[in-house]
């Protein structure tokens, strides 16, 4: 369809800045030794639960979203799809806070300030597509398949962080991860809300959609097999 009308711009770029912090804190914790030290000093000795699928989760999203993201300039899109004023605020205040961590405090505090940016993109990126779904009583030209991955996802990224935990015998360390911990509880609370209105209260309009496509999808085949068979009348007639 060569089209994002009906996606949260708000939402992509939410999506961009989270994963970007996402990716340096689980990068800092998976290979500097320094970090993992303070880690442990602060917690008894327990070393930080980062994996490194969580590693190459934090890179494939990143590289995902950026993708989506640049959709969004060649695509079709209307002209009130724009990054909000609340969404450009956010990035300045929190830009300009890890600005000040950088300088002011230690690596470890500057790392996790990075994750709780994670955090706080994820807490709210959902509330924009929520919200427009809501407004327009339709999931017309979004993509619950997305959705569905994400709730997977969620729900394994949960379990692995109580596996883990309750291997090494430190159930405490689930704490140690609080962005993980967030992520996992934001993303299957909001996927359950977005399938809520995908298949429940929003369904018909999502049929009716469907058959409109299908109504185009016959009328441009008409189209195409009435211009060919134009084409060879004329030649038959020269």
């Amino acid at each position: 369809m060569n089209s994002v009308e009906g996606l949260s711009i708000d939402f992509l770029v939410y999506n961009v800045y989270g994963f970007a912090c996402y990716a340096i804190f689980n990068t800092a914790f998976f290979f500097s030794r320094e970090i993992g030290d303070e880690y442990a000093r602060r917690n008894d000795g327990h070393r930080n639960l980062v994996r490194f699928n969580d590693l190459f989760f934090s890179y494939h999203a990143l590289a995902l979203s950026l993708v989506t993201f640049s959709q969004s300039f060649w695509y079709k899109r209307s002209d009130t799809q724009n990054a909000s004023s609340t969404v450009r605020v956010f990035f300045l205040v929190t830009f300009a806070g890890l600005i000040a961590s950088m300088l002011f405090a230690s690596p470890y505090a500057t790392v996790y300030y990075l994750s709780f940016i994670k955090l706080g993109c994820s807490m709210v990126k959902y509330i924009p597509q929520v919200w427009i779904n809501y407004r327009r009583k339709s999931t017309a030209g979004w993509s619950i398949h997305n959705i569905l991955l994400d709730f997977t996802g969620g729900v394994l990224s949960f379990t692995q962080l109580f596996m883990d935990a309750f291997r090494l015998g430190t159930v405490g360390d689930v704490l140690g991860n609080p962005v993980k911990l967030g992520l996992g509880m934001a993303s299957i609370g909001f996927d359950l809300v977005f399938m809520g209105q995908h298949y429940v209260w929003f369904a018909e309009d999502r049929r009716r959609y469907k058959d409109i496509e299908s109504q185009l999808d016959v009328h441009n085949q008409s189209s195409e097999y009435g211009s060919t068979n134009n084409s060879d009348d004329e030649g038959t007639a020269a």
